[in-house]
């Protein structure tokens, strides 16, 4: 098949699951890439891996550069740029011979503006609605003793937030076909949207998460953007009620940044006594290293989509201790592979323990992980799966 790709995303676990997802499909199928100017493509670049890379500049206007300099404004463009350039795209896309067209999510509208004017079949992959757990980040937020400048946020309230998820909807409404990353995001999408989706799991690269012979060190791991709904303060106030004797240091890898809540983490870690590493920006070969490394990861984050961390922790045949919550109940196979526990910061801490000090289950559920894994959740996996929703689409739309 001739296949067109879409994306506006971040860094971060959906630009990795479609550079996955790309470097299978380019085995047997032509795909070209188009992106706007504002697109993350440092970050695991899709031009090497693709036939084409087309890159469509953001042109801003007037109204474009005011939005550029009104600090309160968080998206920093003007939506209709934004609309404009993605409406070029499509054009293009049109124009061209292909069969179908994978859409990933925008950044800034979740669904992109480029739906609204695709006119070829098309499988939407909605990772999340837009602004899903917004709440909860404002809550942990006001716990944590931060100040949220009020005016900003009244602002970002009113004509920010509540305006995008009514674009979000809207623009939503123009795709036929969605994918889901879970059914956790299954039932999100019918709760937001109202409208189906289909489960198509992820996968990981277990060429490069793959167990090494290295020894483990006295440390527990987690991975994540730097950011409230990670739940990382829940993990140091856990660990902090564990004996000082017995307490392992955190480390935390992170891809982007909350400068704010870095350093009220840092401070809580120390007022607990938990001795935390926070790394930044760090290569796959040194992330690799520290799945291996770690006694266990720990990840509790809000109502998580998906999460790709357990996975790669569990490809590198790591035990994995998490909250029972959002997608991550689809991936951990309690006392399996890991262990699935309430968001109680005594139980989670027995968990850590438990696991820390019996090297034995350890063992055994690190490698009960690597034959799961390879079994159901590598690329090869998920890139079949993706495809398989490809050429149905094609279908779908005939009807």
């Amino acid at each position: 098949m001739k296949i067109a790709v879409f994306h506006n995303l971040s860094s971060g676990g959906a630009k990795r699951a479609l550079f996955n997802n790309i470097n299978f499909l380019i085995k047997d199928h032509e795909v070209d890439i188009f992106v706007p100017s504002i697109a993350d493509e440092h970050y695991l670049p899709l031009k090497d891996i693709s036939n084409n890379l087309y890159t469509f500049k953001l042109k801003n206007t007037v109204v474009g550069s005011l939005y550029s300099a009104f600090k309160y404004f968080p998206s920093k463009i003007s939506l209709t740029d934004l609309e404009k350039t993605q409406k070029t795209m499509a054009e293009q896309v049109n124009k061209k011979d292909y069969d179908v067209i994978l859409c990933e999510q925008d950044k800034y509208t979740m669904a992109p503006f480029f739906l609204k004017y695709i006119k070829k079949p098309h499988v939407y992959y909605c990772q999340q609605p837009i602004l899903s757990r917004n709440e909860i980040s404002q809550n942990l937020y006001k716990k944590a003793g931060l100040k949220i400048n009020k005016d900003a946020e009244r602002i970002r309230l009113k004509f920010y937030s509540s305006r995008m998820v009514k674009i979000d909807k809207r623009l939503m409404s123009h795709s036929k076909y969605n994918v889901a990353n879970s059914y956790f995001s299954h039932e999100s999408i019918m709760r937001t949207y109202g409208v189906n989706s289909f489960v198509s799991y992820l996968g990981v690269e277990t060429g490069l998460f793959k167990p090494m012979d290295v020894l483990k060190e006295n440390f527990v791991l987690s991975v994540g953007a730097c950011i409230p709904e990670k739940g990382f303060d829940f993990i140091i106030r856990s660990i902090g009620r564990i004996g000082e004797k017995l307490r392992p240091e955190l480390w935390i890898v992170s891809d982007l940044v909350n400068i704010h809540w870095k350093k009220y983490l840092e401070n809580l870690a120390t007022q607990l006594k938990v001795k935390l590493r926070i790394l930044i920006l760090i290569s796959d070969d040194e992330l690799v290293k520290l799945y291996n490394k770690a006694m266990l990861v720990v990840y509790a984050p809000y109502l998580e989509p998906f999460g790709l961390v357990p996975l790669e922790a569990m490809s590198c045949g790591t035990p994995v201790v998490g909250v029972k919550e959002g997608g991550v109940r689809e991936t951990i196979i309690n006392n399996h592979t890991g262990i699935l526990c309430e968001r109680d910061e005594d139980d989670f801490s027995k968990h850590i323990t438990q696991l820390f000090t019996d090297g034995s289950k350890s063992e055994e559920f690190g490698k009960n992980s690597v034959k799961l894994v390879n079994e159901f959740w590598s690329l090869e996996d998920s890139g079949k799966r993706i495809l398989s929703h490809l050429n149905r689409a094609i279908n779908y739309y005939d009807l």
